[in-house]
């Protein structure tokens, strides 16, 4: 199996009169003996997960002679059946299916937790994981326990081998159509964020085919919500919807909701977060109106739509709970802010050319609200990683007009030995390859701000492609190393390079000789022991910013 990468997310929620253990009942898995023995500890766990990854290799091999991709679902059916659980099992459960390009995990998680100050206990499966695995189920909003993972991992795992047979190597998808996660049948209701052109080798390469793929989690009669897209791929999705009657809606913008109310505040900062939190009001009221809550949100007046368009989704009033649920909800890694004394880390896993966008539209805004050092310099510095087959020369211009003093780039290894680490290890790719990555990113940087210093004679000078002078930055005189880059071989060089020990919590050991034995590397670091205040933004794949938190926040780890 491929190192899991769903991108489509489920939550199920029940009442707190007693739904759960009825589902648990019916599957049966409180009745199974735990087989795990004493030294069975939750690496061990992650360890033989990790075995599971197909290699590199094979990957490759795999994507090359990519068969029918029906089977895949075929193939999970038969992996659902040896775990012993059936289909049926799964319908059961009161689901909420999301899917799209960008901000899935942002929506559920303002979902699950407007759903939870309803008092609702909920389960959260989402992916990738950015420390540990066991993030990646999530009940009532936190985590499972290593000891709860390990546990169940272990009797899984045990019932697989039991049973084992020659099956198709079944790749755990991107969400859509085709992926093994589609196998839910009977959701609750589903929702379509933001769309846009990204893992091209397997959704297509126009937005019309990535939207059919996304529209495939529709089911008959399961209403679905979607935000506002470009006209092709919203068609796309309007025809898919009506060709099995399956009810689509368009949200309105949040804006729409807070006319005559006081505005709704945000836990995730980023007004990108304000469509994923409009999706998610919709998602969560069209979920208690069909579980028969009556406090859903009072109807304001309708809009009517227009011809040939999708049908509006309801305006309505959100209620004091759905306020709390969005002001309180938390997501990891998400246009998230970390103060550190002189060092202020900006983390957002931004992969995609829009959600780069809004990234870049975050961390300016985000500098030009920060208090400016009543002496000495600043200092900005970007941490930047992409994996895949993700244009990184298109993210890295994006990230051009934040005025960056250093770009460092490093592979998604938040240490080179990683064997005391498994849940950080991924065998789909060799060192080699993301280091050769890593120095194909520098180049592009190093290109870019060649073009910027000389300009072509020939074009014309036009506004920036952000928008208006509002998101201008406060002056930012360059230093003469202001094309300066490095590659480090692990995340923990990097962020050793640029704390220079200034970071209160990351305080790691001596560095190791050689690291800082570059001219920019030397020069560099004086800039930034005297520096005033640094901002470092870290983007670009959501498994950097992982390695990142699990280095300056060691709690995650525990």
């Amino acid at each position: 199996m491929s190192r899991a990468r769903c991108h489509a997310l489920f939550l199920a929620a029940v009442s707190p009169r007693g739904a759960t253990t009825r589902v648990a009942v019916r599957r049966g898995l409180s009745a199974w003996p735990v087989l795990q023995e004493p030294d069975m500890e939750y690496q061990d766990a992650v360890r033989t997960l990790n075995t599971l990854q197909t290699n590199a290799n094979y990957l490759e091999m795999v994507k090359r002679k990519r068969g029918d991709p029906q089977t895949q679902l075929e193939a999970m059916k038969l992996y659902l059946a040896r775990s012993g659980l059936q289909v049926e099992d799964l319908d059961q459960l009161n689901i909420i299916h999301i899917t799209g390009t960008k901000g899935k995990g942002s929506t559920c998680a303002f979902t699950e937790r407007i759903l939870r100050s309803y008092g609702l206990k909920t389960g959260f499966f989402s992916s990738p994981h950015l420390v540990q695995v066991r993030e990646r189920i999530r009940i009532n909003g936190q985590p499972i326990s290593s000891e709860l993972f390990t546990k169940h991992f272990w009797r899984l795992y045990h019932r697989l081998e039991e049973t084992k047979v020659d099956l198709a190597v079944l790749e755990v998808g991107i969400g859509g159509a085709y992926d093994c996660t589609n196998i839910i049948r009977k959701p609750v209701v589903c929702g379509i964020t933001s769309l846009g052109i990204d893992h091209t080798g397997l959704l297509g390469d126009t937005m019309e085919k990535i939207a059919w793929q996304k529209g495939g989690i529709f089911k008959s009669g399961v209403p679905a919500f979607t935000v506002l897209q470009p006209d092709e791929p919203l068609a796309v999705l309007r025809d898919r919807a009506q060709q099995i009657s399956c009810p689509l809606y368009l949200c309105p913008p949040l804006q729409a909701l807070e006319e005559g109310g006081p505005p709704l505040t945000l836990g995730l900062e980023g007004e990108h977060q304000r469509s994923n939190a409009a999706l998610a009001l919709q998602v969560a009221r069209c979920w208690l109106q069909q579980k028969g809550y009556q406090d859903a949100g009072e109807l304001k007046a309708s809009r009517p739509s227009l011809p040939g368009q999708l049908p509006l989704a309801p305006v309505f009033q959100p209620t004091p709970r759905m306020q709390q649920g969005l002001r309180h909800t938390e997501w990891p890694g998400r246009t998230q802010l970390l103060r550190r004394g002189p060092l202020t880390w900006y983390l957002d896993g931004a992969h995609t050319t829009s959600s780069m966008q809004a990234c870049v539209r975050w961390f300016r805004q985000a500098l030009h609200r920060c208090e400016r050092p009543d002496s000495g310099s600043e200092v900005r510095v970007l941490l930047f990683n992409s994996t895949g087959d993700r244009d990184s020369a298109a993210l890295l211009k994006l990230l051009q007009p934040c005025q960056f003093d250093y770009a460092i780039f490093c592979p998604n290894l938040a240490e080179m030995a990683s064997t005391d680490n498994a849940d950080q290890q991924n065998f789909t790719v060799t060192l080699d390859q993301v280091l050769l990555r890593c120095l194909a990113h520098q180049q592009h940087w190093s290109r870019l701000h060649e073009e910027q210093v000389s300009p072509d004679p020939w074009s014309t000078p036009g506004q920036e492609q952000d928008g208006p002078a509002s998101l201008l930055l406060a002056p930012h005189p360059p230093h003469t190393h202001s094309a300066s880059s490095l590659v480090f071989s692990c995340i923990s060089h990097a962020l050793q390079w640029i704390t220079q020990g200034r970071d209160p919590l990351f305080q790691p050991p001596s560095p190791p000789r050689g690291l800082l034995a570059h001219p920019v590397a030397d020069s560099g670091a004086m800039v930034l022991q005297e520096a005033a205040a640094i901002h470092v933004l870290v983007t670009g794949s959501l498994h950097l910013v992982g390695g990142v938190l699990k280095l300056l926040e060691p709690s995650l780890s525990q």
